[in-house]
């Protein structure tokens, strides 16, 4: 529910992918046999998943299709190839809209692509609205499978990029070594020291070094992009350390060069719950308090969504909601293309 910039969250509900899902959407980010139809299915599908639950938010609060002016849906990306000119979010918002009769949002990414942008990070603009503080140089670090950051700054504008992998390498590798979905608070990754060399390998990434407007995905930071940076023979542990290290590095480097006056870290994204992280993250901008989104009102793990609530609530306002100087768009855009109940 929005008061003018403020959010509050009425209630909340979250069902993970069956695996059986997860699968159809992960093979899509490579290319494939029959790609369209499975495409299609899957986005299908995943409307299907969305559609469902949000009749479970319904009856839990009490609230029918009419009392919500819409539904934010950013969908699942499986490719997102800016520097080729495109980006594909795949979920069927049309039928999202006729299964829950109720407005959607979608398709966030395309028109600010469609005037030159990289059509992401979309979230800084939510994160000026509702983190900034005058007076105060702030970033905001969202912690998900790829890391993106928002700098606020005491004066000037805001800036925010992909800064490189999130949760999505440690993830991969305490699924594979733990058989668990991930770290759970960085336990395993704290019990060791980062190898050096491997280290040093993964921060050569050329990613890491160019200026923004940019942006990535598991296009780039997947399993063969780390096999490709492994020796062979190292300690599973010491690598969970190392790719902890990698996105507190590639996050403290990316605010203390754009914003080297940095008074307050705020981390959202499942990534905040990585107590290993955050305390990785203190160290490397001693200047900066380092906090979770929860200091400021909202759970770290809602952030996002209430992001692309707000994306839509711009939309059917008809403001622009893309930052130019963030995106590498020529200009502000209206962003999302709307589905009626």
């Amino acid at each position: 529910e929005f008061d003018a910039d403020r959010i509050g969250v009425l209630a909340a509900r979250h069902r993970p992918y069956d695996p059986e899902l997860r699968a159809q959407l992960a093979a899509l980010g490579t290319p494939g046999a029959d790609e369209i139809e499975r495409a299609a299915l899957a986005a299908n599908r995943l409307a299907r998943e969305c559609a469902a639950l949000v009749g479970v938010l319904l009856a839990a609060t009490g609230l029918a299709p009419a009392g919500v002016r819409a539904i934010g849906c950013h969908g699942q990306t499986v490719r997102h190839r800016p520097e080729r000119g495109y980006t594909v979010q795949i979920a069927n918002a049309a039928l999202l809209a006729e299964l829950t009769q109720i407005a959607v949002v979608a398709d966030f990414r395309s028109r600010d692509l469609a005037a030159g942008g990289e059509g992401a990070p979309l979230v800084p603009a939510f994160h000026r609205a509702v983190f900034a503080q005058e007076g105060e140089a702030r970033a905001v670090l969202n912690v998900g499978g790829i890391a993106n950051v928002t700098l606020l700054p005491q004066q000037g504008d805001a800036l925010g990029f992909d800064c490189g992998p999130g949760n999505v390498l440690m993830d991969l590798w305490a699924a594979r070594h733990l058989g668990a979905p991930f770290d759970a608070g960085g336990a395993w990754a704290a019990g060791a020291a980062p190898l050096p060399e491997l280290l040093e390998r993964m921060l050569a990434e050329p990613y890491f070094a160019r200026r923004p407007p940019k942006s990535t995905g598991r296009e780039l930071f997947d399993a063969a992009w780390l096999e490709r940076h492994l020796a062979g023979g190292e300690d599973p542990q010491a690598v969970q350390a190392s790719l902890l290290e990698l996105t507190a590095r590639a996050a403290a480097t990316a605010v203390s060069r754009h914003l080297p006056d940095a008074q307050r870290l705020i981390v959202c994204g499942g990534g905040a719950k990585n107590a290993t992280l955050l305390a990785r993250l203190a160290a490397l901008l001693p200047a900066a308090k380092v906090e979770t989104s929860a200091a400021h009102g909202l759970d770290p793990q809602y952030v996002e969504a209430c992001a692309f609530a707000w994306l839509a609530r711009e939309r059917l306002a008809g403001r622009p909601a893309n930052l130019p100087q963030v995106t590498g768009a020529r200009g502000l855009r209206v962003l999302g293309a709307l589905y009626s109940a």
